[in-house]
Order: C-alpha cells, then sequence, then structure tokens
C-alpha cells in the first residue's frame, strides 16, 4: 500500500491546565488519507473539527500522538519547513473568505505568490489563469466588495491553488453562501478532487458532506465512524495521477526555500500602501497635513527655545560675571587695609586681558525729600560706567569725558 499522504496517530488536543481547568478537544483521532481523496470531515459545532483542521494544516501542533506527513513526522520539522509546508502543500478556505479589502482580486490571488518567492510576470500570469478558470476572468480587477459571495469565496479557491495547492482544506465553505453559489463552490472543489487535489471539507452540513467519496464523522473529539472502514475501495479508487506523498517527500527534503522572496514582499508592501493611502485620498490627506503641522510645530518650538536660552545667556552675561572688583579692602581684622591709586587703575589698564576699567567710589548717604528721609548708596564712576554695567542710558545723554574735564561751578 502507499505512504499515506497525511497519517494521524492517536492525536490528542487540550488546552488550559495549571490554574485553568484543562479542556480536552481532541480525545485519540486515528485518521489516514491518500492522495488525490475528497474527505468531508462532519460534526456539530464543539466536536473539534476545526481543532482537526489546524493541525492537519500545520497551524497547530497536537498535545500528544504523531502526525506524519507524506512519512515525515511534523513535530520534527522547524518553523522554516512547517512554513513550506503550509506555502507550498496547503490550500485553506475559509467560510469567511479572509480576502484583502483594499486589493483586487488578481492582487489577492497572487499573495501566496509573492510569499514563495515567485517573479511578477509568472504570478500575474498564473493568477490570471485560476480566475479565468474559475470563471472571473472579467473580475481580475474588481475588489471583495464589488464581488457577490460565490465570486469572493471562488477567488479564495483560486489563492488557495496560487502555489500548487496540492491538499484544499475548506472549512465550512458554503456556509455564508446562498444554495446556488454553495452548489457552485461544491462543484468547483469535486473538479479539484477530480483533478487530483486532496481536498478536506469541513462541514457540519451532512447534504454538502454527501459529494464527498469518503465521510467522516467526529464527535467530542472521537471518530464515530469512517465510510473508508465499510468500504475498503474507497481509499483505492483515488485519482491515480495525483501526486503522492512520495513526490512531497522530495520537495520536503529539498527544502524548495524560495529565492528573492523579500523582493517581492516589499514591492508589495509599497505598493499596498501605495494603494491604500490612494482609495482613502481624504484621510491620507489630513494625515500628511497633521504630519506637517506637527513637525512645524517642533521646529518651531526649537527655534524658540534655542532663542530664548541664548538671550537669557546674554542676560546673565550683562549681570557682571566678566567684571572683577578690586578694591584695598583688608582680608582680615588684622592686616592694614591696602590701598588703589590713579596710577594703579592706569597700570591695570595697559593689560591686553582689560577691555575697560573704571574707579568706583561709593558710601551711603542721606537723601531728605520734604520731611522724608532715605538712606541710599552713592557712587561715582567716569564715562565707562554704561559700557562696564551694560546699562544704557533710556533718555537723555551720559556725561562725556568733555563733560568729566570741565571745572566745577563756583558755590
Amino acid at each position: 500500500m502507499q505512504t499515506p499522504l497525511i497519517d494521524l496517530q492517536d492525536i490528542r488536543k487540550a488546552y488550559g491546565g495549571g490554574d485553568a481547568p484543562q479542556v480536552h478537544v481532541l480525545r485519540g483521532i486515528d485518521l489516514s488519507i491518500h492522495a488525490g481523496e475528497f474527505v468531508a470531515i462532519v460534526g456539530a459545532s464543539g466536536s473539534g473539527k476545526s481543532t482537526l483542521m489546524n493541525i492537519l494544516g500545520c497551524l497547530d501542533r497536537p498535545t500528544s500522538g504523531e502526525y506524519r506527513f507524506a512519512g515525515e513526522n511534523v513535530a520534527g520539522l522547524d518553523s522554516d519547513e512547517l512554513a513550506w509546508l503550509r506555502r507550498e502543500a496547503f490550500g485553506f478556505v475559509f467560510q469567511g473568505y479572509h480576502l484583502i479589502p483594499s486589493g483586487s482580486a488578481q492582487e489577492n490571488v497572487e499573495m501566496p505568490a509573492i510569499y514563495a518567492g515567485i517573479p511578477a510576470a509568472e504570478r500575474h500570469a498564473r493568477a490570471a489563469a485560476l480566475l479565468d478558470r474559475l470563471g472571473l476572468a472579467s473580475r481580475t480587477g474588481n475588489r471583495p466588495h464589488q464581488l457577490s459571495g460565490g465570486q469572493q469565496q471562488r477567488v479564495s479557491i483560486a489563492r488557495a491553488l496560487m502555489n500548487g495547492g496540492h491538499i484544499i482544506l475548506a472549512d465550512e465553505p458554503t456556509g455564508a453562501l446562498d444554495s446556488h453559489s454553495g452548489a457552485e463552490v461544491m462543484t468547483l472543489l469535486d473538479e479539484l478532487a477530480s483533478q487530483g487535489h486532496v481536498v478536506i471539507l469541513i462541514t457540519h452540513d451532512r447534504e454538502v458532506a454527501a459529494r464527498a467519496k469518503r465521510i467522516i464523522e467526529i464527535r467530542d473529539g472521537l471518530i464515530i465512524s469512517d465510510s473508508a472502514r465499510d468500504d475498503p475501495t474507497v481509499q483505492t479508487s483515488a485519482n491515480p495521477g495525483a501526486l503522492q506523498a512520495v513526490d512531497l517527500r522530495k520537495r520536503l527534503s529539498a527544502g524548495a526555500e524560495a529565492t528573492g522572496a523579500w523582493k517581492g514582499e516589499l514591492i508589495d508592501a509599497v505598493h499596498a500602501a501605495w494603494r491604500v493611502m490612494w482609495i482613502n485620498r481624504f484621510r491620507t490627506a489630513l494625515t500628511l497635513l497633521g504630519i506637517i503641522i506637527g513637525v512645524a510645530s517642533v521646529v518651531v518650538m526649537l527655534a524658540v527655545g534655542e532663542g530664548s536660552k541664548r538671550q537669557v545667556m546674554a542676560q546673565m552675561g550683562a549681570f557682571g560675571s566678566n567684571i572683577i572688583y578690586l578694591s584695598g579692602s583688608a582680608p582680615n581684622p588684622r592686616t592694614p587695609p591696602g590701598v588703589v591709586t590713579l596710577a594703579d587703575v592706569a597700570a591695570l589698564a595697559s593689560l591686553a586681558q582689560v577691555k575697560r576699567i573704571m574707579p568706583v567710589n561709593g558710601a551711603e548717604a542721606g537723601v531728605r525729600y520734604g520731611n522724608v528721609d532715605h538712606m541710599s548708596y552713592v557712587g561715582g564712576n567716569d564715562t565707562n560706567f554704561p559700557t562696564i554695567f551694560n546699562w544704557p542710558v533710556v533718555q537723555g545723554s551720559y556725561f562725556t569725558e568733555a563733560d568729566e574735564k570741565m571745572p566745577r561751578p563756583s558755590r
């Protein structure tokens, strides 16, 4: 007998544990599926159908048991090999379509090929051929909201076939469709099965399941019936032209690593971003305007802050941080006071490090205005005072050297 394409042995799946109560979803599944089979897995909601599909499609791992794909133990595959399986061997068809709203039908179909690193020209041609094959040749440029439910499901089937789709996992593919569209989708699945694809149909509708060649019923995480057990010829009647397990095992062993996939992903990401911005032009314009205003505000605030900083530093410099006072005061009471003469002032003025110098003489003096007395500081300075202390004259004029040399008026 040929090696099964999918072979499950005592597969169990439980969620929870530890502090949370443990829930057993699958309780020991034994299942073998050969190349070219059309299998329907039926059961009520909560029976474990979707969990089983996720394990079959390598989207989830079992808690215990052994899953062999084309003779290879899936538990021994690394993340890259599992990604290769999901990309090259499986095609997923969901009840909710899961199409990209901003992409056209052709762009949605091409998406898996981008991650496979297929050149743009090749994937354009393949996507167009698949859509033509599924009767959507005139709808390649339509976005999902411009398609009916049946047309959207056909687009999702074409997407599942883009990289080969040797195994089609269809989870309630007719659940959201009317009877006519559902019949069309089932006809497509019949055709795919007749062409050698493995079709695994997950459904709770027994009329839909009756279209399959093999029906497996699951209840409470256990297989309670399998038509292949009652009719052993079901498995051997598979399409002889189907891709056998040995062929997929060779591809898996080879690795089939895509080259240049990152280029396609980068180009597609830029294209998708531009497409979304163009579709929502008004929102994009408002967003850009907000960004411009925000950046401009930050620049203005930085400029204002820098200007204020410089102004404060200039004002602090005007407070006398560059002024040195020299006096004859003694450093302690035991030392006699010194005397700074005008000759000393002239000598200091000759130093290159001294920009300006002036003698200062100050003392407290009483000032009376009417019958009010006030003690104030009175100082004597020369013409350098406004420059040294950065105190310009607000009104009038300051005395000059000529004024200073004028004789004092007689009393």
